[in-house]
């Protein structure tokens, strides 16, 4: 039971985690397209922020992908 707890638990981290990244890549994605900015110079920011955001999300799911595995494998 605590091991099926656990998977449940793992599940609904991921998707949080998935929900929330995508709101705060979002909000920043329109924060920097309201600069007065023209937009050839907000594109740099635009790009850094979207790979520092996922890459940052990517490492966090193999984190919790690692996780889960050993809860499968000590069931």
């Amino acid at each position: 039971m605590k091991k099926e707890k656990s998977i449940q638990l793992i599940r609904w981290v991921k998707r949080l985690l998935a929900a929330g990244t995508f709101f705060v890549w979002g909000y920043i994605t329109l924060r920097i397209s309201h600069t007065p900015l023209p937009f050839s110079e907000q594109v740099p920011y635009c790009m850094g922020s979207t790979m520092l955001i996922f890459g940052v999300l990517t490492a966090l799911f193999k984190g919790i992908e690692y996780w889960e595995k050993q809860t499968e494998d000590n069931g």
